[in-house]
């Protein structure tokens, strides 16, 4: 809590918070006694016409998330898109956000880097949405679930072995907790039981071709090309490869996925 957000809560005529039984605890030890009204998941559409009225006529209101950034993965977005839809005064008080926590916590580069959001379900899908996002370069963050983390590491550690990453667990709260190395060094360290928010961060990807030597390489993304412009599948395409090279099939999977990005353009 800043003393900007503390002066503001203050004076609003409405607190719009994700769980009101939460942040009640934080208004009261600041004394701050503002009309509460849940906003969360479940009524964020019923509510935001409820607000815009609101602001319409001239009160004020403020949204107040758990843990991290309204509008960030957390209620909040449709409210601001309306408000800027029609012209309505706007301002954000920063708060803690996950993004930028795990970026800078990571000890991976900040200079560059993507955000993906919640990654796909299942390994396979996870890996191909962190290849396709290699294409922009720099480091990848990503939010996760607790129950599916283990499979998506053990899938990153399969594509990229030597590959760092950091995972953020709980970030701003009491049991925050981050460790790094590669995917299979962190998978060793968490354990079976993962609990809280996670964010992924990874590292930037040297390249998609990295298969002995430069020769090689070139061969092998001629090989890529070549298939998938003739109308093969990607995994189709990726299995041939790997069984001519060798290689892990992630490792060329993922490489092909580059191909293909490039072959579209």
């Amino acid at each position: 809590m800043t003393f900007r957000v503390v002066e503001v809560l203050k004076r609003v005529d409405i607190i719009a918070a994700e769980d009101t039984r939460r942040t009640v605890r934080l208004l009261d030890h600041y004394g701050i006694r503002a009309e509460l009204l849940s906003f969360h998941d479940f009524n964020e559409t019923r509510r935001v016409e409820h607000l815009v009225t609101t602001l319409r006529e001239g009160r004020d209101v403020a949204v107040v998330s758990d843990a991290g950034m309204p509008g960030l993965s957390d209620p909040g977005f449709p409210l601001l898109r309306r408000c800027a839809e029609e012209g309505i005064p706007m301002t954000v008080l920063p708060g803690p956000s996950s993004i930028s926590t795990a970026l800078v916590a990571s000890g991976l580069p900040t200079d560059r880097f993507t955000f993906l959001g919640f990654l796909p379900k299942g390994g396979d899908k996870a890996v191909s949405a962190l290849a396709h996002a290699d294409r922009a370069g720099g480091s990848l963050v990503a939010f996760e679930s607790p129950r599916r983390i283990l499979k998506t590491l053990q899938a990153i550690s399969e594509t990229w072995p030597d590959r760092r990453v950091a995972l953020c667990r709980e970030l701003t709260k009491i049991h925050e907790e981050v460790l790094r190395g590669t995917a299979q060094e962190v998978a060793e360290e968490l354990g079976a039981q993962v609990k809280g928010e996670v964010v992924l961060v990874l590292g930037a990807a040297e390249s998609a071709f990295q298969f002995g030597d430069q020769a090689r390489d070139a061969s092998a993304r001629r090989v890529l090309e070549c298939l998938l412009a003739s109308g093969m599948g990607t995994k189709e395409a990726a299995g041939l490869v790997a069984e001519l090279t060798g290689e892990p099939r992630r490792q060329v999977y993922s490489a092909a996925l580059v191909v293909k990005d490039n072959l579209l353009e």
